[in-house]
């Protein structure tokens, strides 16, 4: 039996952008409909930001035990349960996910309906909930709140031997030997880290000539420094060629490097190659919609698809894949529906935070994007062993970078790499909103001995 259900809109994934938008259209008094085939909360919650990081705390808690000598305390050997960790990382995302989908269910004229949609036409969603049956919801109003996943590069040999990903490494119950992370990005650098720090051997196989490509070279060259202190090794320049099972269980992966071949032997293999967008079971044809060349729904500056009526948020439309990035998705879509406002999507900031220890906090263009744009820049840099309270607290690694116009004296961006990087980043981004010049902060009185008075010495170099 097939059912038709009128809403006043559809949201399609219960993620970072759907979630609120869910409240607040609900909130509104629009009869909306939130269909989730998988779990509430999307990758943040589930896979990505609320269990990496939580991870990431642990792996830093042995850590700093390991080097308690060094601040003049005694401690004994230090050991990871590994089984221990991944429960704490379950009970933080069950808290997280239930809770919000118990606010979900409590929310009037909000219904959750856990099942997978597929597009029937351009206003039309056909949903197969659990409980059986088939059910086609209608609205002048749909939201596509995907998300992405992992992606798994088509290397000879890997369909035939167990790899890992950001998702599934998550839970291991024990510590791998020898972790081959194929990948230098974001992902392959936390994970690197945390599990050298529970105390595998790490190599992190980059096809690129520099972690994080991203990044200007001066950055991307310190955080190589700060892994290989670590005890991790990094491979450059080295294109992945196969994949086979090795002897005792292991897996063997083949690189390229300036045209000699390679082998790699470690205990478990971690694939973190970047992420696809989830659309394959959409059929967004039928809402009239053609994904651009990376697979990614396209949208315009209000976030509107080919389709109107039909939008897009988070990870799905492609650009910057960010919880806050899709929390303001939501907000624009918010201003524009509800509030009669003119909110877009463009040149907005994009501030960032990758949790490898000491942080790597980004807002703003990098000194090689400024360069390309053509604009007059000041480049001013200092290493963080030039920070008192870095030193006080013998975290004294990394660099702080800022990028200034040089007519105006206003910030273009901003790098910290150094121990809570994030957070002094987010001093910068405010300075940026707020039109707050270099010259200022080089003058600003900040308490002493913080992170933040190290602005004063930043801009006076």
């Amino acid at each position: 039996m097939t059912s038709t259900h009128t809403y006043d809109a559809i949201i399609i994934g219960a993620g970072q952008a759907g979630v609120p938008l869910a409240r607040a259209l609900a909130g509104a008094g629009w009869r909306t409909a939130l269909v989730e085939r998988l779990h509430v909360g999307g990758s943040c919650v589930n896979e990505g930001c609320t269990p990496t990081k939580t991870m990431v705390a642990s792996a830093r808690s042995a850590y700093v035990a390991r080097r308690a000598a060094d601040y003049g305390v005694s401690t004994g050997s230090v050991s990871v349960d590994m089984a221990a960790v991944r429960q704490r990382k379950r009970d933080m995302v069950e808290s997280w996910r239930s809770g919000s989908e118990d606010r979900l269910r409590a929310t009037e004229n909000l219904e959750l309906v856990m099942a997978e949609a597929s597009f029937v036409g351009p206003r039309r969603v056909e949903v197969r909930p659990s409980e059986g049956g088939t059910r086609v919801l209608e609205s002048e109003h749909i939201f596509i709140n995907t998300g992405a996943r992992p992606s798994v590069p088509a290397l000879p040999g890997l369909d035939e031997v167990p790899f890992l990903t950001s998702t599934t490494i998550m839970e291991l119950d024990e510590v791998p030997k020898h972790l081959l992370i194929l990948g230098g990005g974001y992902i392959g650098v936390e994970f690197g880290q945390m599990f050298r720090r529970f105390g595998s051997e790490v190599t992190i196989v980059q096809r690129r000539d520099a972690l994080l490509p991203r990044e200007d070279r001066d950055v991307a060259e310190a955080i190589k420094e700060i892994l290989e202190e670590d005890g991790i090794e990094v491979v450059l320049e080295a294109d992945a060629q196969s994949v086979s099972a090795a002897s005792d269980g292991e897996v063997s992966l083949a690189v390229e490097m300036s045209s000699r071949l390679r082998t790699l032997t470690g205990s478990h293999l971690l694939v973190a190659t970047g992420r696809v967008p989830n659309t394959e079971a959409l059929n967004l044809p039928a809402a009239g919609i053609e994904l651009d060349s990376g697979g990614y729904v396209p949208v315009n500056e209000r976030l509107e698809t080919q389709t109107s009526g039909i939008y897009a948020l988070g990870d799905v439309k492609g650009g910057p894949a960010f919880t806050h990035i899709s929390y303001d998705d939501f907000r624009v879509i918010r201003s524009n529906l509800l509030e009669e406002g003119e909110a877009t999507i463009t040149d907005r900031a994009v501030p960032y935070t990758v949790f490898m220890d000491p942080q790597l906090g980004r807002v703003g263009l990098s000194e090689r994007e400024a360069r390309e744009r053509g604009l007059d820049v000041k480049v001013f840099t200092m290493p963080m062993n030039w920070v008192a309270r870095a030193l006080e607290i013998d975290e004294s690694r990394g660099l702080l970078k800022a990028v200034v116009d040089s007519s105006t004296d206003r910030i273009l961006g901003f790098a910290a790499l150094g121990i809570d990087g994030g957070e002094l980043m987010a001093v910068i981004e405010v300075a940026m909103l707020g039109g707050v010049t270099a010259s200022v902060l080089r003058n600003a009185v900040f308490a002493h001995p913080t992170l933040a008075e190290s602005l004063n010495n930043l801009f006076a170099e």
